[in-house]
């Protein structure tokens, strides 16, 4: 895995190039509004100068109609400007958000393992809402008020050379004051989303385990770790809410000192006779839309400098390089070579001591071998590398007598059906989840839950095989998710079958039932069985025993009893168990 250097809104950029059109028709039409509005302080100036002071009421009522007007306008620009940002805003999420999901999909398991998932989710869901939002505000105002700003100043420089230079002096203050709040806030609300991807996860976890937390009434440990995260976010929110509010009362006391100079100034050159009161209204009515754009503009940029932020958290993640890649090509397979074989295979996770160390071996095809080890010995990350979710360190690991780097995803994956410690069901029904292995008909989806011992599963439930999945299959059993995962994997006929401890939760006899029908595939796929339980495994062709990592022993169930101590000391044990149940 490796990050790309680039520019964090550079992605931003492409993606709204889709929406190139909208994006520019937005600011357009928000500026039309601005135009439009600028002409007011001007109609007011003539009512008070010509049509009040002179009594000419056809002139007021003339001008007056000429306000509605300029004000319908304006709101006919201001809801086209919406809807033409809002369209680009929301798109270019929706975009940015399918980009990021597949770029997701595409990490490996030890990119995943790096970055969290926690982060992933904040990051598909709170950041990217907080980029459209500022992008949004972006498309309407980013152009808008610092038009109306300097709009607002030339129109007084027509009027009055001298008043400009105050409107001069306060904008300059002004974007000093903004310029100083963006920087600051950047790296304020960075960290924000650095706690707020802490707090996601330890919730994550806490409710996830939510049935163990209860059992060891562990309930008080929890929320004073919750109470850390939430403080910690909020002294960090407190903090960046901080910056924050100081720019509103900064912008109103120097634009409310500005306006107290300029009526000073004015007043006096109203009572020299250089200026007229309707001018004076209309230097007034300039400085009040600075005031009030100023604000707007203040407001903007905390909104964009979060969604800066979190494009940065965003860009992260898509100029993350996949640690693995795929060729386009398959390989050329040896159809003489076994189904699997390990050569020499280290493995070692990030930052830690190797999970497997020099382990070599073989599985024929049609044959089933048996994995067994104490916790921590390696099963899973063996059989993991497989399908390739993680690469050897040293070593090669072949299938069909090809390395698994040389496969592409696709084929790689599709020759194998894994079966995880951990059986995951996803929200639908029945047919829909094991539809995943393959597609197939009602009569190869009934083969299969018949040879997973899940046919009483399915039947137990009024509508079958379109009886429905709650998410992540908490309407089912454990032992029930195990045989529907079984299933799964079983549709799609593999080359290669790999159960990692899929039996944990069945019975001995639903087990031993298992493992009959799994012997007897008519297709006879390579098996590998991962087990706790030398019962699961006993008659297995073959049985690998691991220890720290390496091999231990290798063999069937009577030599290992006789030539391998860790294999002996696991069946013992379990034995004694047995009997004095």
């Amino acid at each position: 895995m490796r990050e790309q250097e680039s520019d964090p809104l550079k992605n931003l950029f492409r993606t709204m190039r889709t929406y190139a059109l909208e994006s520019v028709l937005g600011p357009l039409f928000k500026l039309l509004e601005a135009m439009f509005e600028l002409f007011v302080p001007l109609v007011v100036a003539a009512i008070v100068d010509r049509g009040i002071a002179q009594g000419d009421r056809a002139f007021v009522a003339s001008r007056f109609f000429l306000l509605i007007g300029l004000g319908l306008i304006g709101i006919v620009c201001s809801i086209t400007a919406q809807y033409f940002a809002a369209k680009a805003s929301v798109g270019c999420a929706a975009k940015l958000r399918r980009t990021l999901y597949d770029r997701i999909q595409r990490l490996s398991f030890s990119d995943l393992d790096r970055i969290g998932v926690p982060t992933l989710i904040t990051r598909l869901t709170g950041d990217l809402n907080t980029v459209q939002n500022g992008l949004n505000l972006a498309l309407r105002l980013l152009l808008r008020s610092p038009f109306v700003v300097f709009g607002a100043m030339i129109m007084a420089f027509t009027i009055d050379a001298r008043a400009s230079l105050i409107f001069l002096g306060v904008i300059l203050v002004l974007g000093a004051v903004v310029f100083g709040v963006m920087l600051a806030s950047v790296p304020a609300y960075k960290k924000v989303q650095g706690e707020l991807d802490s707090l996601t996860g330890s919730t994550r976890e806490n409710l996830a385990g939510a049935r163990v937390i209860r059992a060891f009434r562990m309930e008080e440990g929890e929320r004073g770790k919750f109470s850390s995260h939430n403080d910690a976010l909020y002294r960090r929110q407190l903090f960046a809410g901080r910056i924050s509010a100081l720019t509103n009362p900064m912008t109103f006391v120097i634009l409310n000192a500005g306006i107290i100079l300029l009526l000073w100034t004015s007043g006096l050159r109203v009572n020299e006779g250089v200026l007229t009161v309707g001018q004076t209204v209309a230097l007034y009515n300039y400085m009040t839309q600075i005031l009030v754009e100023l604000v707007k503009f203040a407001n903007l940029i905390v909104s964009i400098s979060k969604a800066v932020s979190c494009m940065k958290r965003i860009d992260e993640v898509l100029t993350t390089e996949p640690a693995m890649s795929f060729p386009e090509s398959d390989p050329a397979e040896d159809p003489d070579a076994p189904a699997v074989e390990f050569r020499n295979v280290t493995l070692a996770y990030t930052g830690g001591e190797p999970a497997l160390a020099g382990v070599s071996f073989t599985v024929g095809r049609g044959e089933t071998v048996g994995i067994i080890g104490g916790t921590g010995a390696g099963k899973t990350s063996l059989v993991a590398l497989i399908p390739r979710f993680y690469d050897a360190t040293e070593g090669t690991v072949l299938v069909n007598g090809a390395d698994v780097k040389s496969y592409p995803a696709k084929t790689l994956r599709g020759k194998i059906g894994y079966v995880l410690q951990r059986a995951s069901l996803f929200r639908g029904t029945i047919r829909s989840n094991l539809l995943w292995g393959a597609d197939a008909g009602d009569e190869e989806l009934a083969e299969a839950i018949r040879s997973a011992q899940a046919a009483d599963v399915v039947s137990a439930k009024e509508d079958g095989v379109d009886s429905a999945v709650e998410q992540n299959g908490r309407n089912f059993s454990g032992g029930q998710r195990q045989r529907l995962t079984i299933a799964r994997a079983l549709v799609r006929r593999p080359e290669i079958l790999i159960l990692d401890d899929s039996a944990s939760a069945l019975d001995f006899a639903t087990d031993a039932a298992l493992r009959k029908e799994l012997a007897s595939l008519p297709y006879r796929p390579a098996t590998l069985i991962v087990s706790q339980r030398t019962a699961s495994i006993r008659h297995a062709d073959r049985i690998i025993v691991l220890d720290d990592g390496r091999v231990a022993g290798m063999g069937k169930h009577d030599e290992l009893l006789e030539t391998c101590p860790v294999y002996r000391e696991i069946y013992e044990s379990q034995y004694r168990k047995e009997e004095t149940a």
